[in-house]
């Protein structure tokens, strides 16, 4: 007879869940299957609730608090093993599952379970209920399981083998298809080594043939080396005898002279002497005369009309274009001609995008440039009334820079530019500002335009 784990029923109610006379228990000669395992667990996980803490067997009673699923989960072990070694506690749950179940506990009590039930809940139900042949029932439900497992697998085993056989006839039409491409590929490899060897061939021909001309133009080449050595050196002895009749020829030539000269020694002494007397009475006369330089010439006499000098405007009326840096050429070579830059109006126009220090830099090397080829004077103004510090700029050789004040603008210093020259020295204004280019055409200056000093400075 089973005992109850904990001791919290009295030996008639353990009497009770026993079989009576000489009958013997019924046993399971087998493990649970899994699946009737699990439903038992939960059976019992379920029947929890219904239950107080001493009348759970004492392994069981951490468990009490737990959720019926972390229950289920967490003393799944130790439930299956108090329902298996407890008949008490089986008796306890049996009844709360007979309170749940009423259908299937009289279907189970009367030897008839319901067809349409699952074959694990009737044998799960029936190993909590334990009523006659329950081990039977346990066994069938342990037999469908296996069957159905069984039946499960081979669905499993035939879906992999079609899988794999497809796998396989996918993976052969792989193969075909990269057989033909590499069959394909050898082909093409195969023809195109043959036109490879035949270039090849081809080729070594070329080079046989270039060695042999090669050969025949290295004994050319020699064969010509020594006619010019020959040649060479009979026109070095050539030389040499032209060399020595030369020398002969001015050995006589120097004697002839020599004799000549001493032939007329005495008449060119006394031509000398007649010479010295002449100049010396020249000379008296002139001091007693006191004449002085004579600074007229015989065709400062002649009447006539002298042509007038040319100016910057005569310069413009040229038939050059006032894009032509020959122009600009034309104008730096006037006499003391004065040439003052808009600096930034030029470097604004010719790279922008450069900061304004490069833009200053790179204009005044060109300036430096141009004004040691023309000689002219040369004036950069830029604008200065932006800055918060004077420009540190070393101005470079000939060229004169120059800021102008805060409230001035640099137009304005340029027409003063202007105003400060002498009325007639040619003067010429590089801007593209059609103000200042007004304003100092009104004050007798030549303006130009930026594009053409930067063409003229591309130029140099």
């Amino acid at each position: 007879m089973e005992q109850p784990a904990g001791g919290a029923e009295p030996d008639g109610a353990a009497a009770g869940a026993a079989p009576s006379g000489d009958e013997s228990p019924e046993e399971l000669d087998r493990p649970l299957p899994e699946g009737v395992r699990r439903k038992v667990v939960a059976l019992c996980s379920d029947a929890f609730g219904g239950l107080t803490v001493a009348e759970l067997p004492g392994q069981l009673r951490q468990y009490a608090r737990f959720t019926p699923t972390r229950r289920a989960r967490f003393g799944g072990n130790a439930m299956a093993a108090a329902l298996a070694g407890d008949a008490v506690f089986r008796q306890r749950v049996g009844e709360r599952l007979a309170a749940a179940e009423p259908e299937m506990a009289a279907a189970l009590e009367s030897g008839s379970p319901p067809a349409a039930a699952d074959p694990v809940d009737v044998a799960a139900a029936a190993y909590v209920l334990r009523p006659p042949g329950w081990v039977k029932l346990v066994a069938a439900a342990g037999e469908e399981a296996e069957r159905a497992d069984a039946e499960r697998a081979g669905d499993e085993a035939r879906r992999e083998l079609e899988r794999l056989r497809d796998e396989l006839a996918a993976a052969k039409a792989l193969t075909r298809t990269e057989t033909e491409r590499l069959r394909a590929d050898l082909d093409a490899a195969r023809k195109e080594a043959d036109v490879l060897h035949r270039k090849l061939r081809s080729a070594l021909s070329d080079v046989k043939r270039g060695e042999a001309a090669l050969r025949k133009a290295a004994a050319e080449t020699e064969a010509v080396r020594a006619e010019g050595a020959a040649q060479v050196s009979a026109a070095e002895s050539e030389t040499r005898r032209v060399r020595a009749r030369l020398a002969e020829a001015e050995s006589a030539v120097e004697s002839s002279r020599r004799a000549s000269r001493e032939g007329r020694s005495v008449a060119d002494m006394r031509l000398r002497l007649l010479l010295d007397t002449v100049l010396e009475s020249a000379q008296g006369l002139r001091r007693e005369l006191a004449l002085p330089p004579a600074s007229g010439r015989p065709a400062d006499l002649v009447e006539a009309v002298e042509p007038g000098r040319m100016s910057p405007k005569d310069i413009a009326a040229r038939a050059l274009s006032a894009t032509d840096p020959a122009l600009l050429d034309q104008l730096l070579a006037l006499p003391q001609t004065h040439l003052v830059v808009d600096g930034y109006n030029v470097t604004k126009t010719g790279y922008p995008t450069m900061p304004l220090e490069k833009q200053r830099l790179r204009l005044l090397g060109g300036l430096s440039l141009l004004a040691a080829q023309s000689g002219a004077e040369v004036t950069c103004v830029f604008d200065g009334a932006e800055l918060a510090a004077p420009v540190l700029l070393a101005p470079p050789r000939g060229v004169r820079v120059l800021f102008s004040k805060p409230g001035v603008t640099a137009d304005e210093l340029i027409r003063q530019l202007v105003r400060a020259e002498p009325s007639g020295r040619p003067v010429v204004v590089v801007s593209t500002d059609r103000e200042v280019a007004d304003g100092v055409a009104a004050a007798g200056a030549r303006p130009v335009a930026s594009a053409l000093l930067l063409k003229r400075l591309s130029r140099s």
